[in-house]
């Protein structure tokens, strides 16, 4: 006697075929929304006092180099120290209840405890340096920072994205006096943009962000 229906012998087939569908879907789901497009950018920590980039780097045009020293000699971009800030503000709205833990900072010889914005795991190596002397500018990375009233991350800084650039350097390219120009546009021909590229050999292998 025949318990079961003969229609129950494609019932593995359905549940496999299933199982499948809603594990591609829950993958492509976790894929794209797990992503550092969509974690990481947009990231805009709170920071201990009011700073305005649009500000000073907009509307005043300060060259990002006076605040983050020695990005063309050093790995890392520096975090701007009090004496920076008192270099103008000695001067300028000296006693603005907005600084005051600048002139606290000057004072007592305490930091101010700026919140990093752009962060790379341990484990990958970058260096300043050697983006900016390849001819790399500020706002490729870190987006249009003189449109910004508190800074925040405008590209996912993921490998992928890294080694799309490390693959095609030439668009990313600019002359060396545009570097800190956050308005700058890459305007030359492809000819010229090949130009740009042919002496920078970033690496694509594992080892060159992975020490």
């Amino acid at each position: 006697m025949q318990i079961f229906p003969k229609t129950l012998n494609i019932l593995p087939v359905v549940l496999a075929l299933v199982t499948f569908v809603a594990g591609g879907a829950v993958t492509g789901i976790v894929w794209y929304y797990l992503s550092p497009a969509n974690l990481q950018v947009g990231y805009t920590p709170r920071q201990p006092l009011p700073y305005s980039h649009r500000m000073h780097a907009g509307q005043l045009g300060m060259d990002c180099r006076y605040c983050h020293a020695n990005v063309e000699r050093s790995g890392e971009a520096l975090i701007p120290p009090t004496q920076s800030c008192m270099g103008c503000h000695s001067m300028i709205k000296a006693q603005s209840p907005r600084l005051r833990l600048v002139r606290e900072s000057w004072a007592t010889g305490k930091p101010i405890e700026w919140v990093r914005v752009h962060k790379l795991p341990d484990h990958a190596y970058f260096n300043h340096s050697v983006h900016l002397n390849g001819g790399v500018g500020c706002s490729t990375c870190h987006g249009r920072i003189d449109q910004m009233e508190v800074v925040s991350v405008a590209q996912p800084m993921s490998m992928s994205w890294c080694i799309e650039c490390h693959r095609n350097p030439g668009p990313s390219l600019r002359p060396h006096d545009q570097l800190t120009n956050m308005a700058w546009v890459q305007t030359a021909t492809p000819e010229a943009v090949q130009a740009l590229a042919a002496n920078v050999h970033p690496p694509e292998n594992c080892s060159g962000c992975h020490r």
